[in-house]
């Protein structure tokens, strides 16, 4: 039996083991400066900027999709999917797709425009999961990004 339902603070642990195991899955577990206790902050604390699903199997984690909300210029309130992850031995019985129907659903309860999100090229189990659902897979846009510590040369060099 599978259970999805909005994350609480008392499964930030699992969700913060989930991230860990996507940051292994994806070769870059380095790259994770995130802690337990900044999750619980960030999406509980006195500004909430996230909010997840879990997907419990006998009461224990074993997915989440987590999203904020973004804005555009042309298309107004939209749904940002930051992550949406499955642990490796819960892999291929719909948990996945549960956890987006989920996201889907909240998407449409927010009168929001859009769902969007990112996959690595190289990914094809995730690309092809979400050609499940008619996702339009954009390759014109190219990702930008600016570290804090980009941000601090930069201003330091100006």
């Amino acid at each position: 039996m599978i259970t999805i339902r909005k994350g609480t603070p008392q499964d930030i642990p699992a969700a913060f083991d989930l991230v860990m195991e996507l940051a292994i899955y994806e070769k870059a577990p380095e790259k994770v400066t995130n802690t337990p206790a900044r999750m619980l902050e960030d999406g509980f604390g006195k500004n909430p900027i996230f909010e997840f699903y879990v997907a419990e199997v006998a009461e224990k984690v074993v997915g989440m999709a987590l999203y904020y909300i973004r804005y555009s210029t042309w298309r107004g309130k939209c749904i940002y999917l930051e992550d949406i992850v499955v642990t490796e031995s819960h892999r291929g019985k719909n948990i996945g797709k549960l956890l987006l129907e989920a996201t889907m659903q909240e998407t449409l309860a927010q009168d929001a425009a859009l769902l969007t999100w990112q996959v690595l090229d190289w990914n094809e189990p995730a690309i092809n999961f979400y050609k499940k659902f008619d996702a339009e897979l954009d390759g014109e846009w190219i990702n930008c990004k600016l570290s804090a510590e980009q941000i601090k040369t930069y201003f330091t060099k100006a």
